[in-house]
């Protein structure tokens, strides 16, 4: 049956509308919120085995929540250490390679470079900007603290959230269920269902092959001796998440850092440009084909569209979102699409 505009589209019509307002006006506050609701969705499974093994749900939450705990306490003391003395390493050289690099190019470049030139202007823009920014993570400022604190608050915020809504998720699908529509019941939970594969699909297969992709390039980076390079593997595989994001900004980053430090051994440069063309082909071409699949559904353009539209809207949390948020929206569009479809392939009536 296609879509009709009775009273209860319009007013969910309304309601997203609405809904949009307050995530646009709002995001940074509702940021735990949505990451919360999020790592609680895709738990629930876990808690429901843990229940069919005899666990009750508050045990169930329990064990879940201790186990992640021990996870990011592990991986902190495993990786933390390194990654921060990575990051520090890389925000005090930053100054100096910003020299080298104004150096090579007004010794390289003396035309475009010369003082009131449009390239020469812009450089110096983004010199300043950066150093700035250097000097700002390295001040230890009141601002740094207070990003600091705040940005725990939110990690502690996030957590809580997750848990609670992990204990009460069961009850909270029940309570939405009952409020559905009789007559469209059956059509929402199937679609409710086909999103439900499709997101479980895509967030399980991008974590595999973000984690994949990130011990490639930090063995890989490493065996070359590129500075850095578990922070920028770490990076790449984390931003892979996001579409196009990961593989160009560990490229740029990664090819970057090369130029600085083996100026002038150019097999090692082209080497470090190497791995990442090399790690997005096979990520392109064999692991996220095998591991991911087609479970978006979703056309290049689409997906960019999506990506650009989520990051206007949102900044960072609309790009995490926008693939998941689109291919949702892309399975009810299939949907209705195939409904018109039938409709205008029925012959008419005599």
């Amino acid at each position: 049956m296609l879509i009709m505009f009775r009273p209860w589209v319009l007013w969910s019509l309304l309601g997203l509308f609405v809904l949009w307002l307050v995530v646009a006006q709002a995001g940074g506050v509702l940021t735990p919120f949505v990451l919360g609701l999020a790592i609680a969705y895709f738990l629930d499974p876990l808690a429901d085995r843990l229940e069919r093994l005899g666990f009750s749900r508050g045990w169930a939450t329990a064990v879940i929540a201790l186990g992640f705990v021990a996870a990011m306490v592990a991986g902190a003391l495993w990786l933390l250490p390194t990654l921060l003395g990575q990051a520090r390493q890389a925000i005090e050289a930053m100054p100096g390679a910003l020299r080298s690099g104004f150096r090579f190019l007004t010794e390289r470049f003396p035309e475009a470079m010369e003082q009131g030139t449009v390239v020469q202007r812009f450089v110096t823009d983004v010199v300043e900007r950066l150093r700035l920014t250097a000097l700002q993570m390295l001040g230890g400022t009141l601002n740094t603290v207070v990003n600091a604190v705040t940005t725990g608050l939110i990690v502690v915020a996030t957590f809580t959230i997750s848990v609670y809504l992990l204990y009460d998720w069961d009850r909270l699908v029940a309570g939405i269920n009952r409020r559905l529509p009789p007559g469209h019941a059956p059509l929402i939970r199937r679609l409710a269902r086909d999103i439900d594969d499709v997101l479980t699909r895509f967030v399980r297969g991008q974590l595999i092959v973000g984690a994949i992709l990130a011990t490639f390039y930090s063995v890989a980076l490493m065996g070359v001796g590129l500075n850095y390079a578990l922070l920028i593997a770490m990076a790449a595989g984390v931003l892979n998440f996001i579409p196009y994001l990961g593989s160009t900004s560990g490229f740029v980053i990664a090819t970057g850092v090369a130029v600085v430090q083996f100026w002038g051994d150019w097999w090692k440069i082209a080497l470090v440009a190497a791995i990442f063309v090399f790690g997005q082909v096979a990520e392109g071409n064999v692991i996220t084909p095998r591991i991911v699949g087609d479970s978006v559904k979703l056309h290049p353009v689409t997906l960019m569209l999506a990506l650009a539209l989520g990051g206007v809207l949102f900044g960072f949390p609309g790009l995490l979102l926008a693939v998941p948020t689109a291919a949702a929206l892309g399975v009810i569009g299939r949907h209705y699409d195939a409904e018109w479809l039938a409709h205008i392939a029925r012959p008419p009536r005599p």
